[in-house]
């Protein structure tokens, strides 16, 4: 359930199979309680590996799978980070896809705040 405290930020990774990086600026403090991934096309090859930084300090519990067997449009993904996800306002957080999979394919992402 959701509080009268939570809010949400949504990013997207342009291309979940290349190695990349992508920052989304926070625009109110608070702590990162969840992560929901939604995949926009099958990837190929391997599963593709999601990590999650803020000021260079991977977020506990916050790393995603997005499995490559099987992998759909619409595929949804969760983490509940659990430790080292406290964000700043004007801070950012860091998306890293390590580029293992093939397959241009955009993934979408949302973060659940609480403030």
């Amino acid at each position: 359930m959701r509080t009268l405290n939570d809010y949400f930020l949504h990013a997207a990774i342009a291309d979940i199979s290349t190695a990349s990086s992508t920052f989304v600026p926070v625009p109110d403090g608070g702590k990162i309680i969840k992560i929901i991934t939604a995949l926009q096309g099958a990837i190929g090859t391997a599963d593709g590996g999601i990590s999650f930084e803020i000021g260079g300090t991977a977020v506990t519990g916050g790393g995603i799978t997005v499995t490559q067997s099987g992998s759909a449009a619409g595929d949804v993904d969760t983490a509940e980070p659990t430790a080292l996800n406290d964000v700043l306002e004007g801070g950012t957080i860091e998306m890293l896809t390590d580029g293992a999979s093939s397959n241009a394919v955009k993934l979408n992402v949302t973060f659940i705040i609480r403030r």
